[in-house]
């Protein structure tokens, strides 16, 4: 187990399922290592990432962060994300989420969420 958190922060955007953010200190020492590059957000901007590294694998750019987030953001400065698919598992409230489709993106659908999302092939640019 890597993190382990009931203080998460559920971010929303249009087409997707949510992402959760957990606090940067729910994470055990050295199972986050930083990388260099970023992406872009327009709504959140610059995205930091992390190697995740548990029990001797690496999972590479499987986090992220914003260390200094748009206006209206600013919680996510001390919280980090992680893609599901580059997990062996996560759960919400005992639920094993799916994760959503694409490279990109990284939301977490459990039962209680509902498509269509954005990510998949032929879901660009709507």
């Amino acid at each position: 187990m890597i993190a382990d958190t009931t203080d998460a922060v559920r971010v929303l955007e249009t087409s997707h399922p949510p992402v959760y953010y957990l606090p940067l200190d729910s994470f055990p020492a050295g199972a986050l290592i930083a990388v260099q590059g970023t992406s872009f957000c327009e709504f959140k901007g610059a995205a930091h990432y992390f190697d995740v590294v548990a029990g001797g694998i690496v999972a590479p750019r499987a986090a992220w962060i914003y260390l200094e987030p748009a206006h209206g953001f600013e919680e996510l400065s001390t919280r980090v994300a992680l893609y599901p698919s580059h997990m062996d598992s996560c759960e919400i409230n005992g639920e094993q989420v799916t994760a959503q489709k694409g490279d990109f993106y990284g939301g977490w659908i459990t039962t209680q969420i509902v498509g269509p999302f954005k990510g998949g092939p032929g879901t660009a640019g709507w």
